[in-house]
């Protein structure tokens, strides 16, 4: 299987969690499938569509911290602003919050089309992880043979949902899959296994199995007792372990 792998490095970035509004922005320790998403159109010039697009990645930081930061909220008013005739339409106030960031973030993007290589050499549009502020660029951008493998390691990675009965490490987090512009940014969710820690892949218990598995691996990451680096990719529409829309 032949994939298109990017590195991309930073120096910070954040993934808010979509329903925290005041006081404090965490963020997620792994970038939501839409940031990746968004990050994929903004290389390409263009909302591309999702259909048949994958993707798998490997994503680590050197550290996290917090910024303070503050946001304008408003709402509708009434009346003059004070020592004119001019109407007041709107109103509000300056609140602080704590927003935690990531620090000197890595991100090695497995896609299925390599033929989009030449639009990563020569992103469109300003590289970026997260918010508009976080630059990041790419250190290498090429077309990989990806080999299968019966035995693997994951790590600092997304994977489906249903492997959290399958293990005892990670942690599963509701993240948004993808937004959809051409219905002003309708969101659609979908639960994932966040893991961090490296996991060999006969840790992951199987039922009703009757035939080994394989996984595809990056032939070219560095080994871990001898095994290669798994990859488990996912989709952005369509069918999933447990896809929620919401409006």
């Amino acid at each position: 299987m032949q994939v298109l792998k990017i590195v991309l490095e930073g120096t910070t970035t954040s993934f808010r969690y979509p329903h925290f509004m005041l006081s404090i922005q965490p963020s997620f320790p792994l970038p939501p499938p839409a940031t990746i998403y968004g990050h994929i159109c903004s290389a390409l010039g263009e909302w591309v569509s999702p259909a048949g697009l994958q993707f798998a990645y490997h994503f680590s930081v050197a550290g996290v911290g917090e910024d303070l930061e503050h946001i304008h909220v408003l709402e509708a008013s009434g009346g003059k602003v004070p020592g004119t005739r001019l109407p007041k339409v709107l109103e509000g106030a300056i609140n602080p919050f704590k927003r935690q960031v990531l620090l000197h973030p890595r991100l090695v993007l497995y896609l299925n089309r390599p033929e989009w290589i030449e639009s990563f050499r020569a992103p469109r549009y300003p590289v970026v992880l997260g918010r508009s502020q976080d630059l990041a660029c790419y250190t290498s951008v090429e077309v990989l043979e990806l080999e299968r493998h019966e035995q693997v390691y994951f790590e600092h990675t997304l994977l489906p949902y249903r492997t959290a009965v399958q293990t005892s490490v990670g942690i599963v987090a509701l993240m948004p899959r993808w937004l959809d512009y051409g219905r002003n940014r309708h969101p659609t969710f979908a639960r994932y296994l966040l893991l961090q820690q490296r996991l060999p892949s006969h840790a992951l218990k199987q039922f009703g199995e009757d035939r080994p598995i394989s996984y595809w691996a990056d032939p070219t990451a560095p080994r871990v007792n001898g095994l290669r680096l798994g990859l488990w990719f996912h989709s952005f529409v369509g069918d999933d372990d447990e896809t929620i829309n919401l409006a």
